[in-house]
């Protein structure tokens, strides 16, 4: 696999070629996710909402892999910015092997208790719960794949190689954009038929990424079970797997506290989500071109070079984010009627969209600092952040839903998301940067 150094060039051309990938790899996840939902969205608020129920089981899900994705991300970065290679492979073979083993545990988990899950949302829609667990039934086997799959761009990434899992993402994408209205519709299968038709997606992605890593995705014959590498790895990535499983937990808990209000409030909350991805096109592209710009330079001991990713990555950040508040303000209603023609849904979908346009900066800020935190080796310091605000949304929206209805809802989501971007930018530039600028690589811990 080609190599990428990315401690040399000028940052700003660095993290654009880094970032671009992921950005358009995103953009055609979005693209998909868009037409996905405009098709499921003609059968109903009951088929969104179905998904919607599912989606949050299969979030989960990617929380607890997370662990693997980010440690191993993290330790081949090092690895590669410390010019390691012995090393770069026995971290990719420990994260391969365990990987595995989680992705294995989740599927069997997803298939047994599956409607147990989905139970746990109280939508008291029996059509909802009944589409929603098939969907998430036939989610068993795609997220045994997709574990894979992010796992594999991660370590495309670390390299810095990111054109291609951008090629082999479109291929995915198209496939699944041709196979969903012909299972949907053409063979009648509904909200199952958008499952198979990502299972398809999502098993032609792995064997393609598969192929084009055979030099590097392999397992150490000689000490497949790495204990040391393992337990490196776990204890790397645990912290912000953490914060994500607790994310999802409490987006879970707050989805129950959504159904109370019908199962159109579910239908809005899901389509607003869809349509506020819109941010992570970019965002998630930053993110993820700072983690390994960040990696690659912690390895190779530059500090000032990190400090100058950060800065350029704020900066672009904070101006696309501006654009989208601006949108989801004013003009949500245009956005909410792509995807559904009931009124009330509508009506509960904009006001999300309003509300959340409010913290889209403070997010954007949040997620760019947890990459240069994950790329430095520091993933308690997000993971911490965003464990105490997180769960601070299941009090205020208690309290605020008294006196706004569904939107206190929103409104805790908000709030919580301001706080985090606060407090993230402000350890980094008081703490991170200040405190270890002039030190060595070493004397952090």
């Amino acid at each position: 696999m080609k190599k990428i150094d990315l401690t040399k060039g000028k940052v700003l051309n660095v993290l654009i070629t880094l970032a671009i990938p992921i950005m358009a790899s995103s953009f055609l996840q979005f693209a998909y996710n868009i037409i996905d939902m405009i098709w499921v969205g003609n059968l109903g608020s009951d088929a969104v909402a179905s998904i919607g129920s599912a989606s949050f089981f299969i979030g989960l899900g990617n929380s607890i892999n997370s662990f693997v994705v980010i440690g191993t991300g993290i330790k081949v970065a090092h690895a590669i910015g410390e010019k390691k290679e012995n090393e770069v492979k026995e971290y990719i073979s420990s994260g391969i092997i365990l990987n595995l083993f989680v992705a294995s545990i989740y599927c069997i988990v997803v298939l047994i208790f599956g409607r147990n899950l989905i139970g746990f949302l109280n939508t008291g829609n029996p059509i909802v719960e009944n589409e929603a667990y098939k969907y998430l039934a036939i989610n068993g086997p795609i997220l045994f794949f997709s574990f894979f799959n992010t796992l594999f761009i991660r370590i495309f990434n670390s390299f810095g190689n990111n054109k291609s899992a951008l090629i082999i993402n479109i291929i995915g994408i198209v496939v699944n954009i041709i196979l969903d209205p012909i299972f949907i519709y053409g063979l009648k299968l509904g909200v199952s038929g958008a499952a198979i038709a990502s299972l398809i997606g999502t098993v032609i992605v792995f064997l393609l990424l598969l192929y084009n890593g055979k030099t590097v995705l392999k397992i150490n014959k000689e000490n497949i079970i790495d204990i040391i590498k393992i337990k490196e790895i776990t204890i790397l990535g645990t912290p912000m797997a953490m914060q994500r499983i607790l994310f999802t937990l409490i987006n879970i808990i707050l989805a129950r506290i959504v159904g109370g209000f019908g199962s159109e409030a579910i239908a809005a909350q899901k389509i607003g989500l869809q349509i506020e991805s819109i941010i992570y096109m970019v965002i998630g592209g930053l993110n993820g071109a700072i983690t390994s710009f960040v990696g690659q330079n912690y390895g190779a001991k530059q500090f000032r070079r990190i400090n100058q990713g950060y800065n350029t990555s704020v900066g672009i950040g904070a101006i696309y984010s501006l654009f989208i508040t601006i949108i989801f303000i004013f003009t949500p209603e245009v956005l909410v009627k792509l995807f559904i023609r009931e009124q009330n849904t509508i009506h509960i979908a904009s006001n999300y969209l309003r509300i959340i346009g409010v913290s889209q900066i403070f997010s954007t800020i949040e997620m760019i600092s947890n990459g240069v935190f994950t790329g430095l080796g520091l993933p308690k310091i997000p993971a911490i952040i965003s464990i105490v605000f997180t769960i601070l949304r299941i009090p205020i929206a208690l309290i605020l839903i008294r006196f706004f209805d569904v939107n206190g809802i929103w409104l805790a989501i908000s709030i919580s998301s301001i706080l985090k971007g606060v407090i993230s930018y402000l350890i980094y530039k008081l703490r991170i940067w200040k405190e270890y600028k002039d030190v060595k690589c070493d004397q952090i811990t």
